[in-house]
């Protein structure tokens, strides 16, 4: 529907309408009594994050890792080769660290931070002890927390459980990316 244009309202019209309206004066309003209408708070938004940042800080997939149940990984842009040869020790290792008897939170700390160093450092090549977790209640805790970190990051380009005379399946060899 086309909507029509008012009539204009002839100068009888208006001075009868003033007429009978009377004396108009103007109601000052103060601008603190008009507040624009607060934001929206994005709330599923900021629920979904908090739900992700815990689910990524638990150790959830604790129960599937096995004690001699080897880890691996490489991003899709190293060569199955260059994987092989990592969890075969071909690779010079440039730095350790042991993770023995460390809390889950302590030695989480104690890896980033050991993996930011190395890298800063130029070294491409690092061994972490795990352990097999033979004296953990229920799984490996540490063993599942360096799978999940390492696979976490951005830096690392793979890992692979490190051969027997190496720690084995208590133990990963990692390729660090280059800065």
């Amino acid at each position: 529907m086309k909507r029509r244009k008012p009539a204009a309202i002839s100068s009888e019209d208006a001075s009868l309408f003033r007429e009978a309206i009377g004396e108009v004066r103007r109601i000052e309003v103060e601008e603190s009594a008009v507040r624009p209408p607060p934001a929206p708070l994005p709330r599923m938004r900021d629920r979904d994050e908090a739900d992700a940042l815990r689910e990524s800080r638990m150790p959830s997939d604790e129960a599937a890792f096995d004690a001699a149940e080897p880890l691996s990984y490489r991003r899709d842009d190293v060569s199955r080769r260059t994987l092989k040869r990592l969890a075969t020790g071909q690779f010079s290792v440039q730095d350790e660290i042991d993770l023995h008897h460390l809390r889950a939170a302590d030695a989480e700390s104690a890896l980033k931070l050991f993996l930011n160093q190395a890298r800063a450092e130029d070294r491409f090549c690092v061994h972490v002890i795990h352990g097999k977790g033979l004296r953990s209640e229920s799984s490996p805790v540490l063993k599942a927390l360096v799978d999940r970190v390492l696979r976490q990051r951005a830096d690392v380009l793979a890992f692979a459980s490190a051969p027997p005379k190496m720690g084995g399946t208590g133990a990963v060899l990692v390729l660090l990316n280059r800065r």
